[in-house]
């Protein structure tokens, strides 16, 4: 009896121990397998511009669309690994039908934030996107300069429908290099979490087995 209740608390915590690291593996499969349709959808031929994009269904899907830059651009503050910082560029475009969306042209560097865009029309092939990036630490819009992307708000603000195009190419060559949607700033730290229950479950091991050589001493 003395053996048995050290001996079923180890087993039973080990076993909880390891049981979510291997859970964490299979989110681990589950997360590759969403990331592997999510870059197949990106990379998909381009379409039509749907006629009322829906920012759940139709958010990453392929559009190609082409018209001329209208008003005064949008600069949103964005920092690159490596790179440092820069400006998107989000202009509103206005369509051959007559609609006005917005389109992500890419980013310059901060020390030319206000070159002006050549005259259009453009041809874009890109990503319909609605960036999560507005948390309660973010700050108000400076006139132009904006510090996260906000559909809704920066729509609001050029008078467009609230669809945004990420681009991937823009024809002509225009200042901005563009910067296209793909899955590398989705997480992915299954595979972290469950080395770490692993390593918990072998730490609890080692303790269960020194507990137990620590009574069967005190026994002899």
């Amino acid at each position: 009896m003395r053996f048995l209740i050290p001996l079923l608390f180890g087993v039973l915590g080990c076993a909880v121990l390891a049981g979510l690291g291997i859970w964490q593996l299979q989110r681990l499969d589950q997360k590759e397998a969403l990331l592997a349709d999510l870059e197949a959808r990106i990379a998909a031929a381009p379409g039509p511009l749907p006629l009322a994009p829906d920012p759940v269904d139709d958010r990453y899907r392929p559009v190609a669309v082409t018209g001329d830059p209208a008003d005064m651009p949008l600069r949103v503050l964005v920092s690159q690994k490596a790179k440092g910082a820069g400006y998107r560029i989000i202009s509103p475009i206005e369509l051959p039908d007559g609609r006005v969306i917005m389109v992500d042209l890419g980013i310059v560097p901060t020390s030319a934030p206000d070159t002006p865009l050549p005259p259009g029309p453009y041809e874009v092939t890109g990503n319909l996107h609605w960036p999560d990036e507005v948390d309660g630490f973010t700050p108000a819009p400076d006139g132009t300069l904006w510090f996260a992307r906000d559909v809704p708000a920066m729509a609001a603000t050029l008078g467009t429908e609230p669809v945004l195009v990420i681009a991937r190419t823009v024809s002509p060559d225009i200042p901005p290099t563009p910067l296209p949607v793909g899955v590398e700033g989705i997480p992915n730290n299954h595979l972290g979490y469950a080395i770490q229950w692993f390593g918990l479950a072998a730490v609890w091991l080692g303790m269960t087995a020194f507990l137990l050589w620590r009574i069967r001493r005190r026994t002899l």
